[in-house]
């Protein structure tokens, strides 16, 4: 599973699906890389899923791209995220996968070949997908 195929699911998702999964790649899959990141809560309380999402992919963002590594994860997920043309939340959440996907083999502790750490990432990122999907009653 590449994570080109994971955007083909996204669209049609419910937004707490979308939110769950963006929380997941952002706290868990970065962190476990080696990324530390603690965002900030007061701005993330009481906002709709849409607002949300974009609130905490934007402190991520933020947070990471100030390394050689994050500017060009950043870059790079945007232009394959722009050429996937998601409409609306879809897009922001398939940008930030891909960009957690691209930052993880740069993390600190890993030891993978980086090819072999893509590949991981990415079949983790829709194992993870289609959790969060079956635990909100969708199929994927």
């Amino acid at each position: 599973m590449s994570n080109s195929e994971l955007h083909n699911h996204l669209a049609g998702l419910p937004e707490a699906v979308l939110q769950e999964f963006t929380q997941w790649c952002v706290l868990e899959q970065a962190t476990a890389a080696g990324y530390e990141f603690t965002p900030d809560l007061v701005k993330l309380k009481n906002l709709e899923t849409v607002d949300y999402i974009q609130e905490l992919v934007g402190q991520f963002a933020d947070a990471t791209r100030k390394s050689i590594e994050g500017s060009m994860a950043i870059m790079v997920a945007g232009k394959q995220a722009d050429n996937h043309a998601l409409p609306g939340i879809a897009a922001i959440v398939d940008f930030i996968s891909l960009y957690v996907k691209y930052l993880v083999p740069k993390g600190p502790k890993n030891e993978l070949p980086t090819d072999e750490k893509l590949n991981l990432a990415s079949q983790e990122q829709f194992e993870q997908l289609c959790q969060i999907a079956k635990k909100h009653s969708v199929e994927i």
